[in-house]
């Protein structure tokens, strides 16, 4: 390829990255606001939803356009094709960090503290996924990527375990009920989160090594 290519490659490189971290950044706001029923930082995260948005189609029109004038083959298409995936699992969390700050208004005062502690540590577990998952982006590093998906079972574990608990609490505290699916939506959109990390961790693998991860389990050579 021409050192032209490689020069538009690496910007769009920088600017998905530039992405990634907004996108970081609004997830953990997002959690911030959820946990501390902070109106005026949930907010800011919904207000920067339109960056995201408009940053998503102007990195898939630059992705398409290098694809159409280049034709890039081998190293070059597999980047290309990652950037463009990677883009819509970003945006897509940025949804989902949305979703968590436009309940968070919603958790009353009220809420025993110690309800939220499974909340809490899930939030802390998936927020170190996506960094993760952005870190073996930057870096093109396979390992790094495969921790990414070593750690997912832990977070679906968390996720159940918040699932029976409010089953449980449920009939004692019917005047919660609201809160209660408050907590419940934020868990969903961490859990689908975490999905989308390792969604970008197995296209990283793709990228550094052209091997197709996805529905496979960890463990099996990969």
């Amino acid at each position: 390829m021409t050192a032209h290519f490689v020069d538009l490659l690496d910007q769009l490189r920088r600017r998905a990255l530039r992405m990634a971290s907004l996108v970081q950044d609004m997830l953990e706001e997002a959690c911030d606001a959820a946990l501390s029923a902070n109106a005026g930082l949930a907010e800011r995260v919904i207000g920067r939803d339109n960056d995201v948005d408009a940053e998503e189609v102007e990195v898939e029109t630059e992705v398409i356009r290098l694809l159409a004038l280049y034709q890039p083959v081998g190293s070059d298409l597999r980047t290309l094709c990652t950037v463009l995936k990677i883009n819509n699992d970003l945006e897509r969390i940025a949804d989902c960090a949305v979703n968590m700050a436009e309940r968070a208004s919603h958790l009353g005062s009220d809420y025993d503290p110690r309800e939220l502690k499974d909340l809490q540590h899930m939030s802390v577990i998936v927020q170190a996924s996506l960094r993760t998952a952005i870190r073996a982006y930057a870096d093109s590093d396979a390992d790094v990527a495969r921790d990414v998906r070593r750690g997912d079972d832990a977070i679906d574990a968390t996720y159940g375990q918040i699932i029976r608990r409010i089953i449980h609490q449920v009939g004692d505290t019917p005047g919660r009920v609201a809160s209660h699916l408050d907590i419940l939506s934020i868990a969903k959109n961490l859990e689908r989160i975490a999905d989308h990390a390792t969604n970008i961790a197995e296209d990283v693998i793709y990228q550094c090594t052209g091997q197709i991860v996805r529905h496979r389990e960890f463990g099996d050579g990969i």
